[in-house]
């Protein structure tokens, strides 16, 4: 992510590892498909989670959630009916954020991971 010195990649390893610890199976990362990209894609016993991975240096501008807006949450949807049609499933799907922020940036020894259940519907 340029100058801030933020990696895409890196965030979401952090949270595919932070998600990992709380007994979620990582079934995909950067899914892709026509319509858009899905960060993460994860299970528990109940849930299918589609998630979205923001990270920044603080919350002082905005919240990282309030940068997944309207739009974004349409091409997250019709991204995770593609996924489904292709690997039908029981279990519940569920759209999450994980907010990662990060003073400074890479170097940031320990990141506050802010984890939104059920952020979108």
């Amino acid at each position: 992510m340029g100058k801030n010195n933020l990696s895409g990649a890196w965030g979401e390893a952090l949270a595919a590892e932070y998600l990992r610890r709380r007994h979620y199976q990582i079934l995909a990362q950067g899914y892709r498909c026509r319509f858009g990209e899905i960060d993460l894609i994860v299970s528990d016993r109940k849930f299918l989670v589609f998630v979205e991975v923001k990270l920044r240096k603080s919350p002082d501008f905005a919240r990282a959630m309030e940068y997944v807006g309207r739009r974004k949450q349409d091409r997250l949807r019709t991204t995770a009916s593609v996924y489904l049609a292709a690997y039908p499933t029981t279990l519940q799907p569920r759209f999450d954020v994980i907010e990662i922020y990060a003073p400074e940036g890479m170097d940031t020894l320990h990141p506050k991971i802010n984890h939104l259940e059920d952020a979108f519907q």
